[in-house]
């Protein structure tokens, strides 16, 4: 018998994500799809003007825009990400925006 990874339909899973979010009053939701030794992948949902108050940047970590426009954001840069966008996030103190209901798929790097 062959072993297959574990699957998930992100693109599936970010509206169900997003009704979650408009329950909270953070308006925002996160579920871990990937938890290992070495990495996490989060799927964050964020409705519409939500934030990620600025934090520590991981060892290595990357954004991929899911559904919906965000900022990310440093004290110095800011960039906007809309669907599809693939970002590296910045190894310095950073935040996120929505500037539209979004979700967002967070990996990051446990271990260096």
């Amino acid at each position: 018998m062959t072993h297959h990874p574990a699957v998930t339909a992100v693109g599936t899973l970010a509206p169900a994500m997003l009704a979650e979010a408009n329950q909270h009053p953070a308006r925002r939701a996160a579920r871990t799809l990937v938890s290992g030794t070495a990495q996490r992948a989060t799927l964050i949902a964020l409705l519409e003007g939500a934030e990620l108050n600025e934090h520590d940047s991981p060892i290595a970590a990357t954004l991929y825009v899911v559904t919906g426009t965000v900022r990310l954001h440093t004290r110095e840069d800011a960039w906007v990400l809309e669907d599809g966008h693939l970002a590296v996030i910045p190894p310095q103190r950073h935040g996120l925006t929505a500037l539209t209901d979004a979700a967002v798929l967070l990996t990051v790097a446990l271990h260096q």
